[in-house]
């Protein structure tokens, strides 16, 4: 934490500047005009500073080809200072236009300082500090927000121009000062990128479809901020036309969500510090609505507002950071800004929007129906990236198994690559004792991408097709059905053979089916005979051996037939919001893996059937 903390200091003060200038601006600036324009004077307040976002994320992407992010964040602070006193003759002279530009300006200068501040967490904390980092900078950003919506609705209420003028230019001041004690080894940006934002994003997505679904990523956190800006703004005129609250108790309203959600934020920090939490960023997400949903219908009193809109804050706290920190760990340090300043576009078009939100349901509808809409969006919002994102149905997969099995595994670290320099990829070769282990593995092995071999059967599910599809699936013919399957698995082989090649992982079992009495039994299948036989030099062949799932419901014991998935499915999810899976044993499952790359080599020498048995004896031998 100490090595971050003159960015820390930074961050806040310039989150200070920005809030309690937008702020005060909506407190006192309302005076000024006829009382039916409050609302766009306040959604004007929250638009402006985040307009500059849109037209100069692009440039700010590119500064760091230039000077270093440091200097960046220096130049800004700097120019703070001019835009301070710009305001304080806004409000000298009452002007609302004079107010609202020196707002855009502070949107300005946070645009153009903002990607530089954020690539500087993975230079200074390195790749091991990004979640801890993260959680960090966004819990002083939203500390930043709480202070100065709080210091703002007091200044408002009890200070002449002049005193809130000074904390202005005091706090520009401060922010210049700190940034000198900012120090990391940085990695400058190599990629090229266009200063045109349309250019910008049509080439900065094109390059993102390079990391699978982190576009995805980047939508559902510009959803969040779309979130956040909409209830900052619809607040505080709930608070007004509804609960009945001055100013100062709506500064302490505000402060109480800034402190939920900062708090949010340190805990989704060391969490996914400990233990890998994109996987339960949906199911938080959820919870966010559910808190929604209650505002809407209950929170009509300002304790029971306060308490739900808490909940909201520090649940968002701990959904956004697992997300930020994806990004930070998928992406090169070379290409980190330009695609920061993406993310800012982009998240700064939804808060722009959040406006626009506001002000159209306000217009036809009392004011906690803005509730409703943040609720049902954002949950659909939540619901549709977790369908579509991978990693992220990996890790529910994977909390959802560990509900009913502890698993074990055995010898995972030959499936690393780093200490076998002449091997770039895997071939893996599972044992098959129940149809619940292709889930099992993918949940278990979320941080490497493996491309399956699927029975074309499991395509005709629409639900599952799609997850297949999510995993790159190759369809594997059904031999059974109709002798034309032969030219296909012909094509099948050449499939796998040019994935291999191409450095993919890739997954399948070699018996094709699930075990009928316990034992593995693979017969004359020839796919694994076959593609170990032409095996590229640069692949690893990984056996595993799999422990404590025969016997169990997803598998063939005292069964005449493969039960259907579907249905267990659903059989467990009933189970879990019975609660009933609670008081269920555990069953531990182990997973063995067998590096075998030296061992294939020799037994497809032999032949095909003498090769199948090779593998048989490996998986039903006892280790």
């Amino acid at each position: 934490m100490k090595k971050f903390l003159s960015l820390y200091i930074t961050n806040f003060l310039g989150v200070l500047n920005d809030n309690t200038l937008k702020t005060l601006v909506c407190f006192i600036a309302v005076a000024w005009v006829s009382p039916e324009y409050k609302s766009v004077v306040i959604s004007a307040s929250a638009g402006a500073l985040v307009l500059p976002y849109l037209f100069f994320s692009p440039l700010a992407g590119k500064l760091p080809n230039f000077c270093s992010k440091t200097k960046i964040i220096r130049i800004a602070k700097w120019a703070e200072l001019p835009i301070m006193v710009i305001a304080i003759f806004g409000f000298f002279f009452q002007s609302v236009y004079v107010a609202l530009l020196s707002i855009v300006l502070m949107g300005l200068q946070s645009a153009l300082f903002s990607p530089a501040k954020y690539g500087l967490i993975k230079d200074i904390g390195g790749a091991d500090g990004i979640s801890q980092g993260m959680g960090g900078m966004e819990a002083v950003s939203f500390i930043g927000i709480l202070l100065g919506t709080v210091v703002a609705s007091f200044m408002a209420e009890l200070s002449p121009w002049w005193g809130y003028s000074t904390v202005l230019v005091g706090v520009a001041a401060f922010g210049v000062v700190s940034s000198y004690f900012i120090k990391a080894k940085e990695v400058r940006t190599v990629e090229y990128s266009s200063a045109n934002p349309f250019k910008f994003i049509r080439d900065t997505h094109r390059m993102l479809k390079e990391y699978d679904g982190l576009n995805g990523v980047i939508h559902l956190l510009s959803f969040f901020w779309w979130l956040s800006a909409t209830i900052q703004i619809v607040t505080i005129i709930y608070a007004d036309d509804t609960l009945g609250l001055s100013p100062m108790s709506v500064g302490c309203m505000m402060a109480l969500i800034a402190i939920g959600i900062s708090v949010g934020c340190l805990i989704g920090g060391r969490l996914d510090k400990r233990r890998y939490m994109l996987g339960a960023a949906p199911l938080i997400g959820i919870v966010v609505s559910v808190f929604l949903l209650l505002i809407f219908f209950c929170g009509t009193t300002p304790i029971l507002f306060t308490i739900f809109a808490v909940g909201v804050a520090t649940c968002g706290g701990i959904f956004k950071i697992p997300l930020d920190a994806e990004i930070q760990k998928r992406i090169d340090a070379s290409r980190l800004n330009i695609v920061l300043a993406y993310f800012n576009l982009v998240s700064f078009i939804y808060i722009f929007m959040a406006s626009a939100t506001t002000v159209v349901i306000t217009t036809f509808l009392p004011t906690r129906y803005v509730f409703l809409a943040l609720a049902v969006v954002f949950g659909l919002a939540t619901i549709i990236f977790a369908f579509n994102y991978r990693p992220v149905l990996c890790n529910i997969g994977k909390r959802f198994i560990s509900l009913h099995y502890k698993v074990r595994h055995v010898n995972r670290e030959v499936l690393s690559l780093d200490d076998d320099k002449d091997k770039t990829n895997l071939l893996i070769l599972p044992q098959h004792t129940a149809i619940i282990d292709p889930i099992m593995l993918f949940s278990e092995l979320h941080d490497i991408k493996l491309q399956p071999l699927v029975d074309e059967g499991f395509f005709k599910i629409p639900p599952i097709r799609h997850v297949l599809s999510l995993f790159d699936a190759v369809e594997v013919p059904d031999l059974r059905l109709s002798r034309k399957g032969v030219e296909q698995v012909r094509q099948l082989d050449a499939i796998v053979q040019e994935s291999l090649t191409k450095g993919d992982n890739i997954i399948f079992y070699p018996s094709g089916h699930i075990t009928t009495d316990g034992t593995e039994k693979i017969g004359s299948r020839h796919l694994a005979y076959t593609t170990c036989s032409v095996l590229p030099t640069h692949t690893k062949v990984i056996a595993i051996r799999i422990r404590g799932l025969w016997g169990s419901r997803w598998s063939r014991y005292n069964r005449k037939s493969t039960p259907s998935i579907v249905r267990l499915l659903a059989e467990s999810v009933v189970l879990i919001f019975s609660c009933a899976i609670l008081f269920m044993r555990r069953r531990t499952v182990t997973f063995e893996y067998i590096d075998i790359t030296d061992e294939v080599s020799t037994w497809t020498q032999e032949g095909k059937l003498p090769f199948n048995r090779h593998l048989e004896e490996l998986y039903n031998t006892e280790s």
